[in-house]
């Protein structure tokens, strides 16, 4: 099997960088160290997908020597220093790790808010370091029936929101891009009007960094606000006005800030620092090992599946307008792109036809979702290149026929796909959901009702159902030194079963021919995701 170049330019946990090097259809290349311009120059052309942080500038010089690449993986959340639009002109997907350190801002906020209202910073220089115990210096606010306003209300914003519901606050979010209901569902106020945040307790801010969240909080805003509040932004840098915060910080109309991005890093010498009414902290929204490890692992992963032409998660330049379409949808994108690829490894022919069907919401979107379905089909067998953008024409060119349909409601799952993949050997017919929290699953396979996870090496064993079949696996399994992992079994009204088997380690052809020796069996395959 071709093997897929993959370029690490910055420095990522040791648990990402091993994935690479374990993955035998991976040639992995350790470039963090390199200087940058030694690194374009002379490693980039030769990259499938680079993986980067904020060391490396993904910028004109950058792309002008990316001669193959498929796909940047930005190693975090922010892509400031990558030229989307540029690399979308080369047919470049960008992709970030948006969930990654999820958690670790979350709590940051959190520890921010509660030094503001409690000044513990200060009380505990007092105490520590001045040596002086004055209790009746330090009185503090509750959190306890403080209304916050929560400006974005996606991973972190909606987390950050729930954890303050325990504090027993009264949370407003604003943002014009999700369903309300995302809100109300928590007995939480969601609000249109930007100005209902202004009349908040505390404001914390949980967006990206683009030309409508720049200076989203300056002068006039301010005026606006009680006497007295708290600011928050673990965010990024600019989306409250410096100045604007500086001043009014200074006059007491902003009681206490908190604050862990600057405009201008490193900020040493920030007139922020001189106020005795912020919090700071040097940028560690993902300065946990916890999410260094996420990152670094999530990363790698996304690279892999990148090269491999499986899914391009959290892209950030698709082809279609994220503006025009829910956020649900998005998951489906990647669930449709990652079954079209599985599908494609389980019935290896000539694929004659796809067809993709939505039920629920979904449906609307299926015309969209098969063209991530074809990327996803086409690229295990195909010698060209398959992105978003030439996969129709390519599938045409082939004769592959593609059709949606927009089934209407599921009887069970509120969003549910099914693609039918046909190839000159036979059908595949694979459906999948997505729970909370982004969770993929497949829900049938062929007829048969099994819930598993969409991840990892993966072996279909469809048998006569007969007693013995799973200890003779497991057996086979054993001697040729397999280890499971998970072991999904189904079963249908004609007396057949299917097993789908995760295991730890790559298959090899002579072990699932021994498998496809077992009386009881009536076909096996493998797929790895």
């Amino acid at each position: 099997m071709q093997k897929h170049t993959i370029v690490v330019c910055d420095h990522i946990h040791e648990a990402g960088l091993e994935m690479l090097q374990n993955d035998e259809n991976v040639n992995y290349v350790f470039a963090a160290d390199m200087d940058k311009k030694e690194l374009i120059e002379t490693v980039i052309p030769t990259a499938d997908v680079a993986i980067t942080r904020s060391s490396t500038d993904v910028d004109e010089f950058f792309i002008s020597h990316a001669k193959n690449l498929k796909a940047v993986v930005r190693a975090g959340v922010g892509v400031d220093n990558v030229d989307i639009p540029g690399c979308s002109k080369e047919g470049i997907i960008v992709m970030n790790v948006p969930t990654a350190n999820t958690i670790a801002a979350v709590e940051l906020t959190m520890a921010h808010m509660l030094s503001c209202m409690r000044m513990f910073p200060y009380s505990h220089n007092h105490l520590k370091q001045d040596r002086i115990w004055k209790r009746e210096k330090w009185y503090g606010y509750e959190l306890k029936g403080k209304k916050l306003g929560v400006i974005g209300f996606g991973n972190i914003g909606s987390r950050v929101s729930k954890r303050a519901k325990a504090f027993e606050m009264d949370i407003v979010a604003y943002d014009p891009y999700i369903h309300p209901s995302k809100v109300t569902d928590l007995d939480m106020t969601y609000t249109k009007n930007f100005d209902d945040i202004l009349d908040c307790d505390i404001i914390t801010i949980h967006t990206p960094k683009n030309k409508e969240t720049i200076d989203i909080i300056n002068e006039a805003e301010i005026a606006k606000m009680k006497d007295g509040v708290v600011l928050i932004n673990c965010a990024r840098g600019g989306l409250y006005n410096e100045d604007a915060l500086y001043n009014n910080l200074k006059s007491g109309k902003i009681r206490f800030a908190g604050i862990d991005v600057f405009i201008k890093e490193p900020a040493t010498d920030h007139p922020l620092l001189d106020l005795d009414n912020v919090t700071v902290s040097p940028h560690l929204g993902a300065n946990t090992y916890e999410s260094q490890y996420n990152i670094g692992t999530q990363a790698a992963q996304n690279a892999i599946e990148a090269a491999k032409g499986i899914a391009y998660p959290h892209a950030m330049n698709l082809p279609i307008d994220e503006t025009t379409i829910p956020s649900f949808v998005k998951p489906f994108l990647e669930l449709g792109q990652k079954i079209g690829f599985l599908e494609s490894q389980m019935n290896k022919s000539q694929i004659v036809s796809i067809k993709v069907s939505g039920y629920g919401e979904i449906g609307k979107y299926v015309d969209s979702l098969s063209t991530f379905v074809a990327v996803g089909a086409m690229s295990e067998n195909s010698s060209d290149t398959i992105n978003y953008v030439n996969a129709d024409f390519i599938a045409k060119e082939k004769g592959i026929e593609i059709s949606s349909e927009d089934c209407g409601d599921s009887s069970v799952y509120k969003n549910l796909i099914t693609i039918k993949l046909t190839t000159a050997e036979g059908t595949t017919t694979i459906s999948g959901t997505i729970f909370d929290d982004n969770v993929q699953r497949l829900v049938a396979i062929d007829g048969f009702d099994i819930e598993v996870a969409l991840r990892g090496n993966m072996i279909m064993f469809k048998n006569t159902d007969v007693p013995g079949v799973i200890g003779s696996v497991g057996t086979v399994l054993a001697n040729n030194s397999v280890n499971i992992a998970d072991f999904s079994l189904a079963r249908n009204k004609e007396g057949n079963a299917l097993a789908v088997i995760l295991v730890d380690n790559a298959v090899n052809e002579a072990t699932l021919k021994e498998l496809a020796d077992l009386e009881a069996c009536l076909s096996v395959s493998y797929a790895s995701i």
